[in-house]
């Protein structure tokens, strides 16, 4: 007989099922993600840092993993949901299962539940802190334990993921411009095309000053995504973010751009159950093409509370109707909500690379 899980919600909600991955108990806020496929990259990308994971895909598993696919050093996702996960990995690109990979990082997971109904339960109440266990702990142990958890807010993750010392990123061809990016917790696609364009990478830790990337002489600058609040990380990082406005053209991605717009004196605040999934569909305001995008984030920034006549904003979510992108109308700085990297897609939104190096030329024509 398999072994038993349980996933249990801070409304007592709770959902028993078969262990997969890694035995242990863990604690999380539980969100869902609407991609198809993409697992490993959902698992490996840092934005999921203390968070578990439910897939809606009914079927996950099935092409197993490999070193290629991985979009940071490791998996950060707290715990995984399934309806199913499949022991059996078949592709010729797969170089382990999913169940050995998750064994591997120490990630408990859970499947043989109704993920439609835990889906809709989290669309109706929004994400919540939840426990997993697969090491047998009873349902009401660990629900008394998810209660006492205080939660992600508050919590500097973008910090606690980031890399510990500034390192250059390969280049295939090296071209004649230098991108810093600060990490908070960056997807290594985003890394792959900047250095697959016409740049040079620096990535630096997330606490770095202004000093020390002026230093390194960028000729633009790029705040990446990263995982959870915004206000823990932008305490220290909007300072040294004001020091580079205006000094070098910046780009902000998901975390990134929720931390230029408290820089810019704005504010954020956080989302019933958040935008998880590669099917988002955005409005671009200057062309009016609505892209289908990758998004992955709790929080977003309130387009009121920016300076008004300082800031245009770019792109709105179609669904719900938040800001998905701005642009500083005296500055170089340019910022978008979701994940133009994708990885996994859909690829709609990769011309934003190029929006940012022609903001960089344009930026040095212009000196």
């Amino acid at each position: 007989m398999p072994d038993q899980a349980v996933l249990v919600l801070e409304d007592g909600r709770t959902f028993h099922g078969e262990a997969f991955g890694a035995r242990r108990s863990v604690l999380g806020e539980v969100v869902f993600n609407t991609c198809l496929s993409g697992y490993q990259e959902v698992l490996t990308d840092p934005s999921y840092s203390g968070q578990i994971v439910t897939m809606t895909a009914s079927h996950v598993g099935n092409y197993g993993v490999n070193d290629e696919d991985a979009e940071s050093r490791r998996p950060f996702a707290e715990g995984f949901v399934a309806r199913e996960f499949s022991r059996v990995a078949s592709n010729h690109r797969s170089t382990r299962t999913l169940q050995a990979y998750l064994e591997d990082a120490g990630i408990p997971a859970i499947h043989g539940i109704d993920t439609r109904a835990l889906t809709r339960h989290l669309r109706d109440r929004g994400a919540m802190r939840g426990g997993l266990s697969t090491d047998g702990a009873e349902a009401e142990a660990l629900l008394e334990r998810v209660r006492a958890w205080p939660g992600l807010a508050g919590i500097d993750l973008g910090g606690r993921v980031s890399c510990e010392q500034a390192h250059a990123w390969p280049s295939p061809q090296p071209g004649p411009y230098h991108v810093v990016v600060y990490d908070f917790g960056v997807k290594h696609n985003i890394l792959r095309h900047l250095a697959a364009g016409p740049a040079r990478v620096t990535v630096v830790p997330a606490r770095s000053s202004a000093s020390q990337v002026l230093a390194l002489r960028p000729d633009g600058v790029l705040l990446s995504n990263g995982p959870g609040d915004p206000e823990p990380v932008a305490a220290y990082a909007a300072p040294e973010v004001r020091e580079l406005l205006g000094r070098v053209p910046i780009m902000g991605i998901c975390l990134g751009i929720q931390i230029l717009g408290l820089t810019l004196g704005g504010r954020t605040f956080k989302l019933p159950f958040g935008h998880h999934g590669g099917n988002h569909p955005v409005r671009n305001l200057h062309t009016g093409a609505v892209e289908i995008t990758s998004q992955n984030h709790n929080y977003a920034v309130d387009p009121d509370s920016l300076p008004a006549g300082a800031v245009e904003v770019t792109h709105v979510n179609l669904n719900d109707g938040t800001l998905e992108g701005f642009r500083c109308r005296s500055m170089p700085v340019m910022a978008v909500q979701y994940h133009p990297e994708a990885a996994p897609g859909p690829h709609d939104s990769r011309y934003l690379f190029d929006a940012f190096f022609r903001l960089i030329e344009d930026w040095r024509g212009a000196r």
